[in-house]
């Protein structure tokens, strides 16, 4: 799946690049990702609308899936639900199935993505949803994991989340979700030998994985933003194949489009 960059002038601050919010720019630039005909498991938030814009703009053949049963939703402009099962999402859908038939489609490998954020991501992609602090005393619960072990465990990974050093970090504090596990072949040792953490897409930059490691590295940057402010957001050393390309910012259509589907910015503002 190859990635929209350019080497494009470094002007604007990524949290307002092309003139669009941190959240639009994480749409749209995780919409770029997705293909025509593919499948695609998406969770609510930003994965749900770059999924509804990929489907907008480019990628009419593209299916969508959600953790609740829904298959194939056409969702309205404006209309965007809050939550993946929540009635509107079943709008002219090819079907509506119990979570657990969805997740059997996923298990027999029908699922081509699996698109989804969370509250901390280490340096191997591995995904924390679950709490913030010590198991027996967290300072933060979260919503857990829902079906996000079963996408992670089984397909390959898009995640969507802002760049902060608290959400990057060495360690999360709990791996809901796995990506490479401890880098290297632990993943497939572990027995998850499909699927595997592809891309992650931050207000920052887009990040991807070394093919032996497995630790994240750094792709392309958003315009105007240095090797240097991601590393300062960043609670791991974060490193390079030389010097990254930089990202097309969003154009006026992708925007557009955006808007119309989300016209109160329940996700974008």
């Amino acid at each position: 799946m190859p990635e929209s960059v350019s080497a494009g002038p470094r002007g604007a601050p990524a949290s307002r690049a092309g003139g669009c919010t941190a959240s639009e720019l994480l749409a749209v630039m995780s919409a770029r990702l997705l293909r025509d005909g593919q499948v695609v498991f998406a969770g609510v938030g930003i994965p749900l609308l770059a999924a509804t814009l990929a489907q907008g703009l480019n990628c009419p053949g593209l299916t969508i899936l959600f953790e609740g049963g829904v298959i194939g939703p056409m969702i309205e402009p404006g209309k965007l639900p809050p939550s993946t099962n929540e009635q509107r999402c079943t709008i002219r859908a090819n079907m509506v199935l119990s979570s657990t038939d969805v997740l059997l489609l996923l298990q027999r490998g029908y699922i081509d993505v699996g698109f989804m954020g969370g509250a901390q991501i280490d340096q191997y992609g591995n995904l924390n949803s679950s709490f913030i602090g010590d198991p027996a005393r967290p300072k933060t619960r979260l919503p857990g994991t829902g079906g996000g072990n079963d996408i992670a465990s089984l397909a390959q990974m898009i995640v969507a989340m802002k760049h902060e050093k608290r959400r990057f970090v060495e360690r999360v504090d709990f791996v809901t979700s796995p990506g490479f596990l401890r880098g290297g072949e632990t993943r497939r040792e572990s027995g998850l030998t499909t699927g595997g953490m592809y891309r992650v897409v931050t207000d920052l930059g887009l990040f991807g994985f070394d093919d032996v490691t497995r630790r994240m590295k750094i792709i392309a940057l958003h315009p105007g933003v240095t090797v240097g402010r991601v590393r300062e957001n960043t609670g791991f050393e974060m490193s390079s194949d030389g010097d990254p390309a930089v990202t097309e910012p969003p154009s006026a259509r992708e925007l557009e489009c955006l808007r119309r589907l989300d016209p109160e910015g329940l996700y974008t503002a």
